[in-house]
């Protein structure tokens, strides 16, 4: 830890968290009027490139808010690239094949409740959430560069949108591409979720270097941000189910959106407030 430099609220990063958020919101009505208004046609190559290129755009839009507003506060950019790629990383090398080909979750999760919330925390929600963990606590973590609390939050979010850009990649390369319309609200929503659910982990990372916590400290929060993300995905389930009417059924894939942005700006607001109090505790402690 750099002992010269006063410990101090980074408000920029709840900036970004807000702008990430709103950013994609924009982006994805912008994409889906577009795609309404032009219908575009796609050759199976370009559908595929275009899906990849949508994927990455979650991230984009985080990493040029977080660069325009970290001039006062900066953060080694290259450390900021580097979580974000082990984040990336971590997910292709261990979550996809722990999630998909050793416990085969797409076969059985969607049978019934029980398996959708319960899968959701156990399998898909700890594997993804301690690998995001693991993304910071073995690289930055210990480097002089994580120096305030609020610095969980910026690598863990870095981590958790390198998590998901993979997550994003992965799902439009094994369908051969994806629709404009619904696969852009898909795209965002993952992003958004992985993002709010990274930022606890990050909050708690960032009390456990600085503060003295109990040895159960960080299991609870890997728990948490586990339970979260499981219950998110169960109730994603729920909101996005098609309504069946005497003219036909209709898909209520906008709904996944609302429901994902109104959970990060509630998670980003609940992490504010605690990493506010942390650090004003630091600096009466000091």
């Amino acid at each position: 830890m750099n002992e010269s430099k006063a410990i101090h609220e980074r408000k920029h990063v709840w900036r970004d968290e807000v702008l990430l958020i709103v950013g994609m919101c924009v982006f994805v009505g912008i994409v889906y009027a577009l795609d309404g208004a032009l219908k575009p046609q796609f050759t199976p190559s370009t559908l595929l490139l275009t899906g990849v290129f949508l994927a990455l755009v979650p991230a984009l839009i985080w990493l040029v808010f977080f660069y325009m507003q970290d001039s006062a506060e900066p953060e080694p950019k290259g450390f900021v690239l580097g979580v974000f790629a082990l984040g990336g990383l971590f997910a292709a090398g261990v979550g996809v094949p722990v999630v998909e080909n050793l416990f085969r979750v797409s076969h059985w999760i969607y049978t019934d409740t029980v398996s959708k919330i319960m899968g959701g925390i156990l399998v898909v929600g700890f594997t993804q959430e301690y690998l995001k963990y693991a993304a910071v606590r073995y690289s930055i973590y210990n480097s002089h560069e994580f120096d305030e609390p609020t610095d969980g939050v910026i690598y863990a979010t870095a981590a958790g949108l390198g998590y998901a850009t993979v997550l994003n990649i992965n799902f439009v390369v094994s369908n051969g591409g994806v629709d404009l319309g619904a696969g852009i609200i898909r795209i965002a929503v993952v992003a958004l979720a992985h993002a709010a659910f990274s930022g606890i982990t990050g909050y708690f990372l960032g009390r456990a270097k600085f503060e003295s916590e109990p040895i159960w400290w960080m299991p609870l929060g890997i728990t948490l941000a586990a339970v979260f993300n499981g219950v998110f995905t169960w109730l994603q389930v729920i909101v996005t189910q098609p309504t069946i009417t005497l003219s036909g059924s209709t898909t209520n894939t906008w709904m996944g959106l609302v429901l994902a942005a109104v959970v990060a700006l509630a998670t980003t607001w609940v992490i504010l407030m605690l990493v506010r109090r942390s650090v004003k505790s630091l600096q009466a402690g000091s």
